[in-house]
């Protein structure tokens, strides 16, 4: 009785409380859960049939960064002169002109904690990258690195973000997540702005109507119930968002990565498993009733599993991501181009739907269309 209760519960698109949402990670049965799950999503987007994806590049604005995160190899500490680096425009412009000619649309902009650049550094970087190029988006940041801006710059989250987006950002994604316990956060970021600045900061940017994504890194040093609390609190701030604006779009679950890693040397190792991925998103489209997105990460599960995800919950297959240093420096290799992926969520039973940053589906010309096998 009490699973068909919070199953029932589950469809109508209710508030779980934290014990059901308890139960489905421990005790739902995981293919009746990946089946509710599935009915799930058929009643929230558009169409059952089709599966989104993306074309982006991933740009990394430098890898100095302060925040000691053990889980990340690609960055270097200040005084590492040799490593350091910061993006130059000139690699701007060559990275966006070989995005543009795949089809791209969008610069995933992303650095680290750098302790020399303020405010002004990002409002002259967005500021040059948007005119000369004006429709591509830039989808940068994450919450800790506008919590830094912010502080190094001493200003408040709104003024920050109010600069940045008058500089040109155009939306904020869900970096920096990791799971959202201080403990936790603790141990593998030591340095990185906490809990309540990224859920401050996202807040922020739900009041001024800034589209962002919500993420979660997972299979470290967390608890499974701190797993479920991290959905608790992503969806509890989504609840917070003024009805109207965009808030959370999407949410995007992955698994941690060791190779070569502080945590791996400390015994932290990634142990993948597909079933608990599956349950992940499953139990992500069930406690997140206010989300309509649920992307399946490609990149760190393989084909095989995002594909099974897309059956079990998610409706997204994320982009192809033409750059990625970060998650790749950690032991993730699986990759796609646009054929690739169209082909995979074919196989998978779906009909892929090309789409830009806010899930609207993008119009491509007929060359376009020729070259990517995009129909």
């Amino acid at each position: 009785m009490i699973a068909e209760e919070i199953f029932a519960k589950a469809r109508d698109r209710a508030l779980l409380s934290a014990d059901e949402a308890y139960w489905l990670w421990e005790q739902a049965p995981l293919e009746r859960l990946a089946a509710v799950a599935d009915e799930v999503r058929r009643s929230v987007v558009d169409n059952p049939g089709v599966v989104t994806w993306q074309i982006d590049r991933n740009v990394n604005i430098t890898n100095v960064c302060i925040s000691g995160c053990k889980f990340c190899n690609f960055h270097c500490k200040p005084h590492q002169v040799e490593q350091a680096f910061v993006t130059t425009i000139d690699e701007y412009r060559s990275k966006i002109k070989a995005m543009l000619e795949l089809g791209g649309d969008q610069l995933l902009l992303q650095g680290g904690l750098h302790p020399k650049l303020g405010i002004e550094f990002y409002e002259e970087l967005f500021g040059a990258l948007k005119s000369e190029f004006p429709n591509v988006r830039l989808h940068a940041l994450g919450a800790p690195e506008v919590a830094h801006i912010a502080h190094i710059s001493k200003l408040s989250y709104r003024t920050t973000l109010e600069r940045l987006i008058a500089a040109g950002l155009d939306s904020l994604p869900g970096a920096g997540a990791e799971i959202l316990d201080e403990g936790v956060r603790k141990r593998i970021s030591p340095a990185k702005p906490g809990v309540k600045e990224w859920i401050d900061v996202m807040h922020e940017a739900h009041l001024m109507n800034l589209p962002t994504s919500a993420t979660m890194m997972y299979g470290h040093v967390e608890t499974a119930r701190q797993r479920i609390d991290h959905l608790l609190k992503i969806r509890d701030l989504q609840a917070r968002c003024p009805k109207g604006n965009w808030g959370f779009v999407a949410f995007i679950p992955w698994i941690f990565r060791s190779t070569g890693t502080l945590l791996e040397r400390e015994g932290v190792e990634s142990h993948f498993s597909p079933l608990e991925y599956i349950r992940i998103i499953a139990v992500s489209r069930l406690v997140l009733n206010n989300i309509r997105n649920i992307q399946a990460s490609w990149l760190t599960v393989g084909k095989a599993t995002a594909q099974v995800a897309l059956h079990s919950g998610a409706n997204d297959m994320g982009s192809i991501m033409i750059e990625e240093n970060v998650v790749s420096s950690a032991g993730a290799h699986n990759s796609f181009d646009a054929i690739g992926i169209q082909q995979a969520i074919r196989e998978a039973g779906f009909e892929p739907q090309l789409r830009d940053q806010l899930y609207r589906r993008r119009a491509l010309d007929g060359k376009m269309k020729n070259k990517f096998g995009i129909k």
